[in-house]
């Protein structure tokens, strides 16, 4: 059967994901994956969690397993913005709502706002799964380099200047997905200046600002909010756990009325229990020393990971030197498409993400590609990095 005319126009130009993509072929057990995208498993609390799931059983019985409200699991979200107030988010005039991961804070946030052909001004590169998301609501993505201290601001007002159908900028400021950099004070402040001149929102999506592992905290664009105009979207999945799918969005109440009904009709509600446990995490266990620990972890793995790539790697190689995060991003020379430089090391059994993916236009060439240090072990990462380095040489 065709069912190609009953399809809508707004999946039909969708392409699978391709970090999905890039799972289905490095799921093996033999492949050394710096594809992914999560902090070290060891250090997920899986004991304290098993722990916590059977006192909620035992004490609450089905409370757990019910319905809950849209906006989440009030206990959590006093949690959260208590958390918040700490690094000067929240005013006011703002809100907050428990989301099924950061993921789903993003996608509620372009369904409220987006109608087709509203412009979105996105980082190259970025996020995918961001990006396939405001593609899924037929927005027009303008794409803008990302430099050595973040986004080039100065090319953000230009295309604010000239394009009147912009509704919103999105940057993941600290640690970005896929390149570690950290948006400069300076720079976030001017990005907001500059969405108040030309009447655009901010979305900041902060998933990873707490795995610092050096340097001194930057404060969060939201925190120098004062009208409701930055979007903030935070997560545990990366200091707790990714399969537990707990996130959170706080944005002015106006547009929060809006992201409730729409996440009324998306899931009803982030699932009860697993609100409930990173709610108990953190009342009965001491949640900032378990984050410094996955921080220092993070760290050693990085300064590995970047060591291996001093000693392997071609010199005409650029690798970042993040403060924070899970991610390197690596920039080859003009001309190399790391695209076909992946399916080589496939073959090796050794995977990353081309630069491609993260980028506006996924069909561009890109002479980069992101690595991620902390889903391995160091052992891995020594013997991966000098593969990688072996057939990245081939090439230059």
């Amino acid at each position: 059967m065709d069912i190609s005319n009953k399809l809508a126009n707004r999946v039909t130009s969708l392409k699978a994901s391709a970090i999905r993509e890039i799972f289905k072929m490095v799921g093996k057990s033999d492949v050394i994956s710096f594809a992914g995208g999560i902090p070290s498993p060891e250090l997920f609390p899986a004991k304290e969690f098993g722990e916590i799931t059977k006192k909620i059983m035992e004490e609450g019985g089905a409370k757990g397993l019910v319905y809950g409200i849209t906006e989440g699991y009030a206990p959590l979200i006093e949690i959260v913005e208590e958390r918040n107030k700490k690094i000067g988010v929240g005013k006011e005039f703002d809100q907050t709502i428990i989301t099924t991961g950061a993921q789903q804070a993003i996608d509620l946030v372009g369904k409220a706002l987006l109608n087709e052909g509203d412009g979105v001004i996105v980082e190259a590169p970025s996020f995918i799964g961001s990006l396939n998301s405001f593609r899924s609501y037929n927005a027009k993505l303008y794409d803008v380099e990302v430099e050595e201290d973040g986004i080039n601001t100065d090319k953000v007002e230009e295309l604010l200047k000239e394009n009147r159908n912009i509704k919103f900028i999105y940057t993941i400021p600290t640690f970005q997905n896929p390149t570690g950099i950290t948006l400069s004070i300076e720079k976030r402040k001017k990005l907001l200046e500059i969405a108040k001149k030309y009447d655009c929102l901010i979305l900041e999506d902060n998933p990873y600002g707490e795995l610092r592992f050096k340097g001194e905290d930057v404060a969060t664009i939201k925190s120098f909010d004062d009208e409701g105009r930055v979007i903030y979207v935070g997560s545990f999945s990366k200091t707790l756990a990714p399969g537990i799918r707990v996130g959170f969005l706080t944005c002015h109440k106006d547009i929060m009325d809006r992201v409730v009904v729409v996440k009324q009709v998306n899931d009803v509600h982030t699932t009860l229990m697993m609100q409930m446990m990173v709610c108990e995490f953190i009342k009965q266990y001491d949640f900032d020393a378990h984050i410094k620990k996955a921080s220092k972890v993070c760290g050693e793995k990085c300064a590995l990971m970047i060591e291996c790539a001093k000693k392997y790697f071609p010199d005409c190689i650029k690798v970042t030197n993040p403060d924070g995060g899970i991610f390197l991003w690596c920039e080859m020379p003009k001309g190399i498409d790391t695209g076909v430089i992946f399916e080589k090391c496939v073959e090796k059994k050794v995977a990353f993400v081309p630069g491609r993916t993260c980028m506006a236009d996924i069909d561009a060439p890109s002479n980069c590609f992101r690595l991620n240090y902390t889903t391995v072990s160091n052992e891995k990462i020594e013997e991966g990095m000098k593969i990688l380095g072996d057939v990245l040489k081939e090439y230059v």
